[in-house]
């Protein structure tokens, strides 16, 4: 299993949720985060004054999945969340250990 967690802009939402359920994945948290990168924030003038916005509105969408589902899933985020602008995001994939559902106890990939 593998947990992908991956950073949008938000409004790709909707375009990357759609393509993650053609893809097969059934479920995610999604979390309304803000930061920067390269992207560096930019100023913005509030009543006649102007002042530096350095963190970013952003989502944050995180997902474990069967090991099989990754590369389809990582595929899908960049095809829908792709702008070809600076800020487009980024993916992250890491090893998941192991995975509960508390409901019912079930472990491993039965729990996700």
């Amino acid at each position: 299993m593998k947990k992908i967690e991956a950073i949008i802009k938000p409004f790709k939402l909707t375009e990357v949720k759609d393509a993650l359920q053609e893809a097969g994945v059934s479920g995610m948290t999604v979390t309304e985060v803000k930061g920067f990168g390269r992207q560096k924030g930019h100023t913005e003038i509030y009543r006649g004054s102007e002042y530096t916005v350095d963190f970013l509105p952003k989502i944050k969408l995180e997902m474990i999945l069967p090991d099989q589902q990754v590369q389809p899933a990582v595929d899908a985020i960049i095809k829908a969340a792709h702008t070809g602008k600076i800020g487009d995001g980024k993916i992250f994939v890491l090893p998941v250990e192991s995975a509960i559902r508390i409901r019912t106890n079930e472990q491993g990939e039965a729990a996700v």
